[in-house]
């Protein structure tokens, strides 16, 4: 009994200080001052309206003083008897007239302008705002056909124009032309390997020179198989179709139509990193077969003893000083073999050469992208009347992004072709291209050209130097359908009389790709 005694009174006592706690905090809620409790015993804080006041001396166990008697404080406990803790009341805090629960927001709630957030007064964080999509780099570009990891990106074109000169003789007439075009792209997104290629094939028709229609073409498809980390496989295919101006100096006399010429050709080759450094071995064949032409008076001109076959292995070796520079060095060695040992002039043309070049490949800023490299091949030639040819070999190659509305492209080239004209040993070709384009707007492109060639026969008396210019403007309706005009000419000189010519080239057209 004596023990649960003190532990009502611990009760009691919680009691009343909890209800002078509400008493105080209703009165400030109504804005008016409640009356205080009588100080306890012993009590020396102030009372009003700042809370309970904390008790200095501890009320007597077993009795409960009346409100408003003063009682004398209990004596002290003797040290033999177990003591309890006294009940300490927690001191009062203001009463917050708000029906959030206490914690949840600071006690000084931020001014607000304007309309209130709502996700602020639930205490949650609004979602973040969607982002903007960023632009497209070409609005205008195709989309392509998606055919399981392959896109592809087909195109054709229609074109009527007039052509001043459609056979490019000296003796020129013109013809309305009619221009068809077909190409085809296609790039694989596989996460390894990968597929990339380009098909092309034209024709041209000519009405009033039916002598003088002919097609044209040419396309590459690459495959690189990603064996293991730093080593890959390279292969690829190529073919060009292409004609005879009837005036070429490897024809033996001037002929009616436009002989065909057929090429095609692959690479097979091997890529292996050591770390910085990457070294390439490929091996090369490629067949070229001429079309018998006839002459004016129908005599048939046998062009067999054109038709060729080279074999070719190449190796190189670079260092990758940064991402982007990488300069090399490269060895070839080919061999020609032609299908009739002797030719209609009664020379061996077969010939073996051997080379080489330095370059590098670059990259500054990407803006700026490309590969030079140069250097010299000699050819041996089976006939000792026609000795050796040496030349020099260049390939050059160079993508330069102005700005983002202005591309400057260039190329250039320097080798050694093949050729049946009497003594000629073969023919130093060297080619130049230099491309700019612009956009007008996203929609609007306006592309500029300039072409050189020169042919040198080595060991006949014959030289060839060709130019050409061309503009082209482009008008995009959308991605599919586009609307194109274009001016082309062309000139060469020749040492041969009666084989120069001018042609002026104007072309209007559509392009559809799906």
């Amino acid at each position: 009994m004596d023990r649960t005694r003190p532990n009502l009174l611990t009760a009691v006592a919680a009691a009343a200080l909890l209800i002078g706690s509400c008493r105080t905090g209703a009165a400030q809620l109504r804005g008016t001052a409640g009356p205080a409790d009588p100080p306890t015993t012993g009590s020396t804080a102030p009372t009003g309206n700042t809370g309970l006041s904390i008790p200095n001396a501890e009320p007597a166990i077993g009795t409960v003083p009346p409100i408003g008697i003063r009682r004398p404080a209990r004596p002290p406990r003797p040290a033999s008897r177990r003591s309890r803790n006294p009940v300490q009341a927690l001191p009062a805090t203001p009463f917050r007239a708000t029906l959030t629960p206490p914690g949840l927001l600071p006690d000084v709630q931020p001014q607000l302008n304007g309309v209130p957030d709502p996700a602020l007064a639930l205490g949650t964080t609004p979602p973040p705002l969607p982002r903007r999509r960023a632009p497209e780099e070409d609005p205008f570009a195709s989309l392509g056909i998606r055919v399981g990891g392959l896109t592809l990106f087909p195109a054709i074109e229609q074109s009527i124009g007039y052509d001043t000169n459609p056979n490019r003789t000296q003796q020129r007439k013109g013809s309305f032309v009619s221009h068809t075009e077909g190409e085809l792209r296609l790039q694989s997104d596989w996460s390894r390997h990968e597929l990339s290629g380009f098909l092309r094939g034209a024709y041209n028709e000519y009405p009033a020179v039916p002598e003088a229609s002919r097609p044209e073409g040419s396309g590459r498809v690459g495959l690189r198989l990603d064996v293991l980390r730093d080593t890959q496989i390279n292969i690829e295919g190529r073919y060009l179709i292409d004609t005879q101006r009837p005036d070429s100096p490897d024809l033996a006399s001037p002929v009616k139509t436009r002989p065909l010429i057929f090429s095609e050709g692959g690479t097979l080759g091997l890529t292996h990193r050591f770390n910085r450094l990457v070294a390439s071995l490929q091996g090369t064949i490629d067949r070229t077969d001429y079309e018998n032409a006839r002459t004016p008076s129908g005599i048939l001109i046998d062009q067999s003893d054109r038709n060729v076959t080279q074999y070719g292995i190449r190796g190189r070796l670079g260092y990758e000083i940064t991402p982007g520079f990488i300069p090399f060095v490269e060895a070839l060695a080919d061999t020609r073999v032609y299908d009739r040992r002797i030719d209609n002039a009664g020379f061996r043309r077969s010939s073996d050469g051997i080379g080489g070049r330095a370059g590098t490949t670059f990259e500054i800023t990407r803006l700026i992208t490309g590969e030079i490299a140069a250097g010299a091949i000699n050819r041996r030639y089976d006939d000792p009347r026609l000795g050796d040819l040496t030349s020099p070999l260049v390939d050059a190659s160079l993508v330069w992004a102005v700005t983002p509305l202005t591309t400057i492209k260039a190329t250039a080239s320097a080798a050694v072709d093949e050729t049946t004209v009497p003594d000629a040993r073969g023919v130093q070709t060297i080619r130049g291209l230099l491309e700019v384009s612009h956009a007008l707007r996203r929609y609007l492109i306006v592309t500029g050209g300039l072409t050189i060639s020169d042919y040198d026969y080595q060991g006949a008396a014959i030289h060839e130097r060709g130019y050409g210019a061309l503009v082209r403007a482009e008008y995009k309706l959308n991605r599919s359908v586009a609307l194109r005009a274009s001016y082309n000419w062309e000139r060469l000189t020749s040492s041969i009389a009666g084989s120069s010519y001018t042609a002026n080239v104007f072309l209007v057209g559509m392009r559809y790709q799906p």
